[in-house]
């Protein structure tokens, strides 16, 4: 059990301070309740404490500073991390990449340009770093993929290395792990580059430099040359069970000379981002923004990543494991952490619409405050 309680109420008093005036402090407590309610739907409809004209306004128009609320969180997360560094032999700093997709039907006209069809998709396209380090996940940043005629998502993703913040870079092994978009000379030599080592997944059909393929390769842990790749990899295999109990072939690729299971089993590490993206999404409304501005919808995905990390600190302060299998509960001991006026607040208002109804029975129910 980590006692990160105190770096979080420290983070939410920083980010009330940086609100410009007690109006869009409300807000921004009353959206980050809101997402912490962990339903999957933290629409501004919901909301008892602000209206919806109002939350609209705090995401579309006031100019609260959302680069620094970002740069709090970050600061805060990395505090953590070292504040909480374990004795013994450090663990490696992952870094994953990956592309989702947040569909979207309907016109919006303001950023028309960024809702696309992709992989028979269409949405809002992100690529996604994402950190792992011991007990902690942390959703790093995020580029949106425009499409053909711009930045890959491989080039993408290579320039999202560059924010992997130079603290935990330097104090911790780094591994990026990818799936097989990311497996370009491009990114692989960035990692090189910067001294890092990757394992990212390759297709089975990869022609190598001799001219074979790479399903022709007869053991785990083989050093091959793959075309048009500077870089000598060692490739692994594994087997995974899909959704329908099938077995599917899945190939990995390492820039660093390892054992063959090792490989594997690295390889399979990179799965911890899906599960990221599913809560993002089926809990804290990743993908619910409305917003017809593209400054709304920057501050709706800002806004829904902070949920999750604070959402992330309430499962460690509870004790739990890597795996975390109720987010609804660690949601929830969040918010009674942190937004303990918030919730008495939103009681208060619960017992004022139950009045007539209390009225009818003759029965009161009163909130008295007392000091302890």
């Amino acid at each position: 059990m980590l006692n990160i309680l105190p770096q979080a109420r420290a983070l939410v008093t920083v980010l009330m301070s940086l609100m410009p005036s007690v109006y869009q402090r409300d807000s921004l407590q009353a959206l980050l309740c809101l997402f912490l309610t962990a339903t999957g739907k933290p629409l501004p409809t919901y909301c008892t404490q602000k209206s919806e004209a109002a939350l609209s306004r705090f995401l579309n128009r006031y100019p609260w500073p959302t680069t620094k609320v970002i740069r709090a969180v970050r600061q805060a997360a990395v505090q953590a991390i070292l504040a909480h560094r374990r004795r013994g032999k450090p663990p490696v700093l992952q870094v994953i990449l990956d592309a989702t997709c947040l569909e979207k039907t309907g016109k919006f006209k303001a950023f028309q340009s960024l809702i696309r069809v992709f992989d028979r998709r269409r949405g809002l396209h992100l690529v996604v770093l994402f950190l792992v380090i011991g007990q902690f996940r942390l959703p790093w940043s995020f580029r949106v993929y425009r499409g053909k005629g711009h930045p890959s998502i491989a080039t993408l993703g290579t320039r999202l290395l560059g924010t992997v913040p130079r603290q935990l870079s330097d104090r911790f092994r780094v591994r990026v792990l990818a799936d097989t978009t990311f497996g370009t000379a491009e990114l692989l030599s960035a990692v090189r580059r910067r001294g890092w080592h990757a394992i990212v997944g390759v297709r089975c059909d990869r022609k190598l430099a001799n001219g074979r393929r790479l399903y022709s390769v007869p053991r785990r842990g083989m050093r091959v040359q793959l075309e048009q790749m500077p870089l000598p990899l060692w490739v692994s295999w594994v087997w995974l069970k899909r959704d329908d109990g099938k077995l599917v072939l899945r190939y990995a690729a390492s820039t660093e000379a390892l054992h063959g299971q090792v490989i594997a089993q690295w390889g399979k590490k990179r799965w911890v981002i899906e599960g990221f993206f599913q809560a993002g999404k089926y809990r804290f409304g990743l993908d619910k923004f409305g917003q017809q501005t593209l400054l709304g919808v920057y501050r709706w995905l800002v806004l829904s990543l902070v949920a999750y990390v604070l959402a992330w600190w309430g499962h460690l302060s509870q004790g739990g494991l890597e795996r975390i299998a109720d987010w609804g509960g660690a949601a929830r001991k969040a918010l009674q952490e942190l937004f303990p006026l918030a919730l008495l607040a939103e009681l208060q208002i619960a017992i004022r619409n139950l009045q007539p109804v209390l009225d009818s029975l003759g029965a009161e129910v009163r909130i008295c405050w007392c000091k302890i």
